[in-house]
C-alpha cells in the first residue's frame, strides 16, 4: 500500500514538475532549469518503476485483488 500510495501521489506532481522544467528551459533559464530538474528526474524515475511494481503486483503476483467481487 506504501508503494501505491506514494507512487500515485508522485505521479500526481510529476507532470507539474515537468512542465515547470521544459518552460525554463525553453526561455533559456538554465540555473533554475537545473534546480528544479534536479527534483524531476528522480522522481520521474522513481514513478516509473513502481508502476511496473504496482502492475505487477496488481495483475500479475495478486490477480485476484484486482477483480471485482
Amino acid at each position: 500500500f506504501a508503494i501505491l500510495l506514494s507512487h500515485t501521489v508522485l505521479a500526481a506532481v510529476v507532470p507539474i514538475l515537468v512542465g515547470v522544467t521544459l518552460y525554463r528551459a525553453l526561455r533559456g533559464q538554465f540555473e533554475r532549469h537545473r534546480r528544479v530538474a534536479r527534483w524531476t528526474l528522480p522522481i520521474w524515475l522513481y514513478v516509473s518503476v513502481t508502476g511496473v511494481l504496482v502492475y505487477l503486483l496488481l495483475y500479475q503476483l495478486y490477480p485476484s485483488a484486482a477483480r471485482p467481487v
